[in-house]
Order: structure tokens, then C-alpha cells, then sequence
């Protein structure tokens, strides 16, 4: 039995269209015996409404293997008052375990974009003014993730990364990032299954937050060519992947050879 971390956005679907094969191959993962957990640096959305979303393109799968940056952030920042720069959707998943506030903060937790109005709302002057302001008085940032930018079916765009990056760089400090490709995220799933880094497979479209991770923790790394998977990029990644697969579709067959 292998231990498999799965990424979700751009792995097993984009823009919510399933990648072909995609439910076929999770489900050969399963009958094979494998461990599986889904991780995913997507902040978009709550766990529950992932988990309907992933049900409803054929993904076998339960709520309790979808790992979140929004459930691990409220657990890392357990108790403590937090102005979340987050999308709507994510605040009852934070809500668990923090006090969310508009001032006063001890934390300014910043969030990711999505493909609606909401996110040029989230990342307006008077948003992130106000997160400014509250760093300046000696909050921590707190990233949940900080990736440059993401594919949709309208092609790519721009990601969170970029405000975290000029968060940074008004107020002299550096973020603390929740999700992939932090080794505690890939850390607690991995004890989930009960599985050392070695025993272990990260699949993912993003050569440096999933496969460089995932890789530097000791898992193996395997890079499929769908999402936002780039020629140029994989080029240039150090570490490199162990495998390059056309999709999850191909990765049952990769495994068992």
C-alpha cells in the first residue's frame, strides 16, 4: 500500500469540469489498497461544500480525507483574534477555532481569489489598508497560501500570492504560510494515514508548491500534465519530479508498474 496525496484543483478537475479519468483513477487508487488523502491549497470554498462539489464529478471519496488551509489555519491559530482577508465562503470552517474580528487583531489571515466579483472586493485599497493597519500595530500575517497564480477554464489568473508579497513589503515582515508547500501540511496528512514521507506520493499540477514540497520532505513527486502545468516551468524546477504523467488517469498504471 502506498500513501497518495492527491491535489485537487487542476489534478482532478478545473474550473469545476472533471479531468477525464479522473474519477476512474481514484477509484482503481482505492481498490488497490492505497492510503489516500485529498489536499488542496484552494481557499475558496468551505471543506463541506469541496466534498458536494468533488461528489458531484464522480470522486469517491469523505470529508474527512479532504484536508483544507482553512481548517489548518484555524487550528494552528487556535483561540486567538483573527481579521480574515478571506472569500465569504470559508468563514464558518475559521469560525471553529478563532475569533474573527475587524479590528484589534492579533492576525491577519490572508486568503485566496476566485473566479467571482468577490474576489475584487476581497483585495480592494480599503481591505488591504485595513490589514496594513493592523500589522503595523504588531499583528502576525498569516498566509494561507501563496501562490502566484491558478488555471481556470477562462485561462490563468491571478492568485493571492501577489497581495501577501506587498503585505510583506509595506510593512518589512514575512508571511507565515499555512498550505503547500509547508512541510507541516503535508505533515499531518501523511499521519492521517499513518505513513512516513518515504512511503508516500504527492500528485499535483504545480512543479514547485506540490512536487518541490512534497520532495523536500522526502514523498516522492509525481507532476501531471494538466492544470497549470508548464513546459517552461517543469524545466527550470529543482527538485524535479520523479514521474511526468499526461494525467491522474494514467497514475493507477504508473503506480502498478
Amino acid at each position: 500500500m502506498t500513501a497518495i496525496l492527491l491535489d485537487i484543483d487542476g489534478v482532478l478537475h478545473v474550473s469545476g469540469e472533471a479531468i477525464p479519468g479522473a474519477a476512474a483513477a481514484v477509484h482503481s487508487l482505492r481498490a488497490e489498497g492505497h492510503g489516500l488523502r485529498f489536499v488542496t491549497n484552494n481557499t475558496t470554498r468551505s471543506r463541506s461544500r469541496l466534498f458536494e462539489e468533488l461528489r458531484g464529478i464522480g470522486i469517491e471519496l469523505e470529508e474527512e480525507e479532504l484536508a483544507t488551509t482553512p481548517l489548518a489555519a484555524g487550528k494552528l491559530l487556535e483561540g486567538l483574534r483573527v481579521l480574515p482577508v478571506t472569500m465569504a465562503a470559508i468563514l464558518e470552517d475559521l469560525a471553529r477555532h478563532v475569533t474573527l474580528v475587524e479590528d484589534g487583531a492579533e492576525v491577519v489571515l490572508v486568503g485566496g481569489a476566485d473566479e467571482t466579483p468577490e474576489t475584487g472586493e476581497l483585495f480592494a485599497y480599503a481591505n488591504l489598508n485595513r490589514a496594513f493597519a493592523e500589522l503595523r500595530d504588531g499583528a502576525r500575517l498569516v498566509s494561507l497560501h501563496k501562490n502566484r497564480w491558478w488555471q481556470t477554464s477562462a485561462g490563468p489568473l491571478l492568485d493571492s500570492g501577489a497581495f501577501v508579497a506587498g503585505l510583506e513589503y509595506a510593512v518589512g515582515v514575512q508571511a507565515e504560510v499555512v498550505g503547500k508547500p509547508t512541510a507541516a501540511y503535508f505533515e499531518s496528512a501523511l499521519q492521517e494515514l499513518g505513513a512516513a514521507p518515504g512511503e508516500a506520493v504527492m500528485v499535483g499540477d504545480d512543479v514547485d508548491a506540490d512536487i518541490g514540497g512534497a520532495k523536500r520532505l522526502g514523498m516522492r513527486g509525481v507532476l501531471v500534465r494538466t492544470g497549470k502545468f508548464r513546459p517552461t516551468t517543469l524545466r527550470d524546477a529543482d527538485p524535479q519530479p520523479d514521474a511526468v504523467l499526461d494525467s491522474i488517469a494514467d497514475l493507477p498504471g504508473y503506480l502498478a508498474a
